[in-house]
């Protein structure tokens, strides 16, 4: 589980730019995996164990989340 910092404990000892890079690229990373997700076909879903409402479910989050 990624470690996730408070916006207070960040500002406070000057991590800030680096927590913002941080937020920045898991973000990216939730959005290219989630494109690979909607590329996937019913046999690539079983084959990962993710059934179509699940996929949907992950799908439907914004890329905060």
């Amino acid at each position: 589980m990624e470690r996730v910092l408070t916006w207070r404990h960040t500002a406070a000892n000057g991590l800030l730019p680096l927590y913002l890079l941080r937020q920045l690229r898991l973000w990216q990373r939730r959005l290219r995996t989630r494109r690979q997700l909607a590329a996937l076909d019913e046999r690539q879903l079983a084959d990962v164990g993710i059934s179509q409402s699940e996929r949907v479910e992950e799908l439907s989050k914004p890329f905060w989340r």
